[in-house]
């Protein structure tokens, strides 16, 4: 089986220069939107079939980094300047000849496919004319599209060294990827003998077809007579269609189709397939339906899977150890296999969580409780800002997960308050808890007084008047802080409903609120 090791890429899409390494079964490609991810697989895809069809029903135009084409555009615009696109895939090493050398921009010795996209230079003379006019456009038509190995050999779609297959579930109902997913996956599950045999067999029906059903209304006519279509775009391949329960699949419904194409893609019997490039499989899919599928991705083997995703469960149900976190800001792809095991063992077992969305964040404010939660925007618009203007997201972990979460944080350099009751013991629950991250991007925002032990108390304690005469009438076995203590998310959203112009943030959360915006 042929495996993925490292992809290169230049002028490709958003990416000038863009290089990441895959892990030999499961790797997740999450990131914002506009960050690449679907170009990656874009990428994979086209140089593996080797296909210059699909590069131009693409368009180059499409394909080509604008930010490239307008920097040449507004240059010297010298023929020699002229950018150049490429897509390498680098595959495990195997010594094969046919694919082997160092016909790459890294001139490193190894197996592998390349694309280039460059200017005809048989044309040279043309091009430079049209790029010296004064209202010159980029000059897409003059360029030329090769495939070929590391070790230079030319190869089309007829030879295929990499076999994959891209459900894209963004078009689960286009015709068009529906046929090529049953295309590639009739050829996938068949003998080339087989296949053969097939096409020939269904050749025959369409002459008996003619030459019987059709025979007594051709024998009316005089002139013309009816046929039926036999060519390359109308055969056994076109033609066919995939069913369950005899239906065919295109009157399933979206969900339906998503897990159908993927669980057959998985399937052990269609061992002709190297890589699976899959397209946020969680479009359309249901909470139970999602988990199935899970469970399917993670009991196949024998084949690479490439996952876009934005699904907190699969992110965190697949190990994020396995994922690759690509910044719509940078060109950069952050690897996830450092996580420490017993952290993404727990993301795997715990419960829904909001992971993507701290994976995805700039900056982001951790607290413990729902109470804290309800009102820290609140408090942050006090200070002059929303949370959207300053790019800060705010997240509810749990007291006992924010380590969990700070892992992640080291990794990825997401600054990060944590913002928690110091139950009492400020230098063992606070201090010494997180001293091994406490840094530049992490700190960690406490109260300083023992006995202000928790964010009730301290609420409490600064706006008196405010709760007392919200909470003290009717009190008759509860001081108004008990009642507060034992009704923590009611008290909270109260006092936002009504107080939350008014009401002091503790001094805590001021401070945290400060630092986060810097």
């Amino acid at each position: 089986m042929a495996q993925i090791h490292k992809v290169r890429l230049q002028n490709f899409k958003r990416f000038e220069t863009f290089s990441v390494i895959f892990q030999p079964e499961i790797n997740l490609l999450i990131g914002d939107n506009e960050a690449g991810k679907s170009s990656i697989l874009t990428a994979i895809d086209i140089v593996a079939s080797g296909s210059k069809n699909k590069v131009e029903t693409v368009g180059l135009e499409s394909l080509f980094n604008s930010k490239v084409v307008e920097q040449f555009l507004s240059s010297r615009r010298n023929y020699v300047e002229l950018p150049v696109l490429f897509v390498e895939i680098y595959l495990e090493d195997q010594k094969d000849p046919d694919l082997n050398g160092n016909n790459n921009s890294e001139n490193l010795v190894c197996d592998g496919l390349r694309m280039t996209c460059a200017p005809n230079d048989s044309l040279s003379r043309e091009i430079s004319e049209i790029i010296a006019q004064d209202d010159a456009i980029f000059p897409f038509e003059y360029y030329t599209i090769s495939f070929q190995t590391f070790s230079g050999e030319s190869y089309t779609g007829f030879r295929k060294f990499l076999k994959q297959i891209l459900i894209d579930n963004s078009q689960i109902n286009n015709e068009y990827a529906t046929r090529e997913y049953v295309k590639a996956m009739y050829s996938s599950n068949t003998k080339d003998a087989e296949k053969h045999k097939h096409k020939n067999e269904y050749r025959k029906v369409k002459d008996s077809f003619k030459g019987n059903v059709l025979a007594e209304l051709n024998g009316r006519l005089s002139k013309y007579a009816f046929g039926v279509r036999n060519t390359h775009k109308a055969n056994l391949e076109t033609d066919l269609m995939l069913t369950e329960g005899n239906i065919n699949i295109e009157n399933k419904g979206k969900g339906r189709q998503c897990f159908i194409k993927t669980e057959f893609a998985l399937n052990k019997n269609s061992k002709n397939i190297d890589v699976i490039l899959l397209e946020e499989p969680e479009n359309h899919l249901s909470h139970i339906n999602m988990k199935k599928l899970i469970g399917r991705i993670r009991e196949s083997s024998g084949k690479q899977l490439l996952i876009t995703t934005h699904s907190n469960m699969i992110s965190t149900r697949l190990d994020l150890r396995n994922s690759i976190l690509l910044n719509s800001n940078t060109s950069l792809a952050v690897l996830l296999k450092q996580l420490p095991s017993d952290t993404a063992k727990f993301f795997i077992k715990a419960p829904d969580n909001n992971i993507m969305e701290f994976i995805l964040s700039k900056k982001v404010i951790l607290v413990e409780g729902d109470a804290e939660y309800i009102l820290m925007e609140a408090f942050f618009e006090q200070e002059g800002n929303s949370l959207e203007d300053s790019d800060v997201h705010i997240i509810s972990v749990g007291g006992t997960s924010f380590k969990r979460y700070l892992d992640i944080a080291k990794l990825l350099k997401i600054k990060t308050a944590v913002i928690r009751d110091n139950d009492t013991d400020q230098q063992t629950t606070c201090i010494e808890a997180y001293k091994d991250y406490v840094s530049n991007t992490i700190q960690v925002f406490y109260d300083a007084d023992n006995n202000r032990s928790t964010f009730e108390i301290c609420i409490y304690e600064d706006n008196k008047v405010i709760c007392d005469s919200m909470f003290s009438r009717g009190r008759t076995k509860l001081s108004v802080q008990e009642y507060m203590l034992k009704n923590k998310a009611d008290v909270a959203y109260e006092l936002l409903d009504k107080q939350s112009a008014v009401i002091v943030a503790p001094s805590y959360i001021k401070d945290a609120i400060k630092w986060i915006k810097e």
